[in-house]
């Protein structure tokens, strides 16, 4: 379960995680980001219906848009009856040692102080969000944060409320900016869009380079955003040629290690 926004409220993380292990075999791992603070509640019913693995992140290094406090759910589950004992001195200790680390990457953070709500209303992904401010202030929008996460949101329902994850949610952050940049608003897409020069990331997307959606794009927007370019309507690789590995492994072999046997390098099934 991949809730790269933080999204997934603890009663529904207790409900889909009951009904998948009711559901299939396989082990059910959920990852998540802390942007609201909520999720280590998420975790807990998540925990309490089953689930078998939950991704946590060091004290210094976690909170805001990283995963959730480890030493916290360490102490969280202490006298559950599901409780996996760490030792906390130690772990308080690697936390101190992170936390002198983080310092010399603080230019980089996502320049939040502090929880935010807000996440439940543009849904950008936690590592997006990281990369929102120096990406908003490389393009001389750093004072335009509140206006960027505005269109974004405006952005993710005109694409049909897809899946945000690396690479789509960098294309709908893409568009954001490039709103934002030029003042555009959705209307001014829908109305003017075809005089419109799109990002290539834009384009790619709606051209289905990723694939595409649950129900397709919005045909208007998709005709909007390619012009005169057909979009592809089968799987993003069925119109690549097909690749000999044997071939390609040789030509690898001869241009960085002969002596590479056939077996060595090759990741096993």
């Amino acid at each position: 379960i991949k809730d790269m926004s933080g999204l997934l409220k603890p009663m529904a993380a207790y409900e889909l995680v009951s009904e998948l292990k009711q559901t299939v075999n396989i082990p059910i791992h959920l990852h998540t980001h802390d942007t609201s603070s909520l999720q280590p509640a998420t975790y807990l019913k998540a925990i309490e219906a089953g689930v078998d693995v939950v991704d946590c992140c060091i004290g210094a290094m976690s909170g805001l848009t990283s995963q959730p406090n480890l030493n916290a759910v360490v102490e969280m589950m202490r006298f559950q009856e599901r409780d996996n004992p760490h030792n906390i001195e130690i772990l308080n200790q690697h936390s101190t040692y992170w936390e002198a680390v983080r310092e010399f990457y603080y230019p980089f953070e996502s320049g939040m102080k502090a929880s935010s709500a807000e996440v439940f209303y543009h849904e950008i992904p936690g590592g997006q969000y990281s990369n929102l401010k120096p990406q908003a202030e490389s393009l001389g929008l750093g004072n335009k944060i509140e206006d960027i996460k505005k269109a974004y949101r405006e952005v993710n329902e005109m694409f049909g409320d897809i899946v945000k994850v690396t690479p789509s949610s960098k294309v709908v952050g893409d568009m954001a900016l490039f709103m934002v940049s030029s003042n555009l608003t959705k209307e001014d897409i829908l109305t003017k869009g075809e005089s419109i020069s799109f990002p290539e990331s834009v384009v790619s997307l709606f051209k289905g380079d990723i694939g595409q959606p649950v129900g397709g794009f919005d045909p208007n927007l998709q005709k909007i955003i390619l012009k005169n370019v057909q979009p592809y309507t089968e799987r993003p690789n069925e119109h690549l040629a097909p690749i000999d590995f044997e071939k390609e492994f040789e030509a690898f072999k001869q241009k960085f290690d002969e002596s590479l046997s056939s077996t060595e390098g090759r990741i096993q099934a």
